[in-house]
């Protein structure tokens, strides 16, 4: 089987700030405290099912030189620069109709760069399953994560049975739930987390796209012949930015009808708030969680500090914060209101 993974890196995970920022987003930062970016765990969790040299990572031109950095064993030219960002549907055009030049029977994984699965083996076996439902036939799998909580922060998948580690058919996606709705989605069973993981043949995605987005397979078809010349790098700037600016979630997934999903419990999550890191990091006595260097709590209750430089941190007499330094910013916000973190980063008017 001719094996292709295709990492989205464009994102700039601006709820994580100020670890992350436009000049440095969270899939290149070792959020966790590891050694490692989110990037590099990525690549690492799907080694088992597919060489380095089989690896493309789509992400902005300003972040080309990141990858190089850290990706050092993917080919230079499968890293593809888009000129601006238009959403994933334009994203995972691009990747899929250069790939299907070069390798016209690739089987195609499509993943962000920045979540966390702590289960690695069963990821690798639940990948394996989906690309051998996937290859010779018609089939688009998405792999659903077995909820352990009424999340109301991830979209769900509506599987029509309720099995893990079997493939099954779709039969609707559902937009991030209400409290009362997600509770509803947890006992039924029939409801999965949408971790936005797509596995198929690059024809089959190729002809889902001309199907339900031919404006965009319209630009992709006149990008096609560039490809792989000097010439690319000036169409792409001349043509992407006139893709229409849509999800792979809207353009394809909830109007084909031939979508599956495979579920599992992965220690699956995408990191993208403060709460969902500090979820990940084993806390002291009173539920503080701390990542850095020289941190000193006294009289803190479930808080969450996050210090990237060296210097030494004290905090006192704060519950539910989230305390994060990083190159000059610092944030001190309640976890109750990380939602507004955005809003709060924006650049002054």
């Amino acid at each position: 089987m001719d094996t292709h993974v295709v990492i989205m890196a464009g994102g700039i995970g601006s709820r994580l700030w100020p670890l992350s920022t436009p000049e440095r987003p969270k899939q290149f930062i070792d959020i966790l405290g590891v050694g490692k970016s989110l990037i590099q765990l990525t690549v690492e969790r799907f080694l088992p099912v597919c060489s380095p040299d089989r690896f493309w990572v789509v992400t902005s031109r300003k972040y080309v030189d990141l990858v190089r950095e850290q990706l050092p064993a993917i080919p230079a030219d499968q890293i593809l620069a888009e000129p601006e960002g238009r959403n994933t549907a334009p994203c995972i055009a691009y990747a899929s109709w250069k790939i299907a030049k070069k390798y016209p029977e690739a089987n195609i994984v499509v993943t962000p760069a920045d979540a966390l699965v702590l289960k690695t083996a069963e990821f690798a076996e639940t990948i394996r399953k989906a690309l051998a439902a996937a290859e010779g036939t018609d089939a688009i799998v998405t792999v659903g994560i077995a909820p352990t909580r009424p999340e109301t922060g991830y979209g769900y998948i509506h599987a029509s049975e309720p099995v893990r580690g079997k493939v099954v058919k779709v039969n609707a996606f559902k937009e991030k739930p209400d409290l009362p709705t997600a509770q509803s989605y947890l006992a039924d069973g029939h409801y999965f987390w949408n971790a936005g993981i797509f596995v198929w043949n690059v024809g089959t995605i190729v002809r889902e796209l001309r199907a339900h987005a031919p404006q965009i397979a319209g630009v992709m078809d006149e990008l096609e012949p560039f490809f792989y010349t000097g010439g690319e790098e000036e169409a792409l700037s001349r043509l992407f930015p006139t893709c229409e600016k849509v999800s792979i979630d809207y353009a394809v997934m909830e109007k084909s009808r031939n979508i599956h999903v495979i579920a599992e419990d992965l220690g699956w999550s995408d990191l993208g708030s403060w709460g969902s890191v500090k979820g990940h990091i084993v806390p002291d006595a009173d539920g503080n969680a701390v990542i850095g260097g020289d941190v000193r709590l006294f009289g803190c209750k479930d808080c969450f500090v996050h210090t990237a430089g060296e210097k030494t941190v004290v905090v006192e007499g704060l519950e539910g914060y989230i305390v994060a330094e990083s190159a000059g910013r610092l944030l001190i916000c309640r976890l109750s209101e990380e939602q507004r973190i955005k809003a709060f980063s924006a650049e002054k008017n």
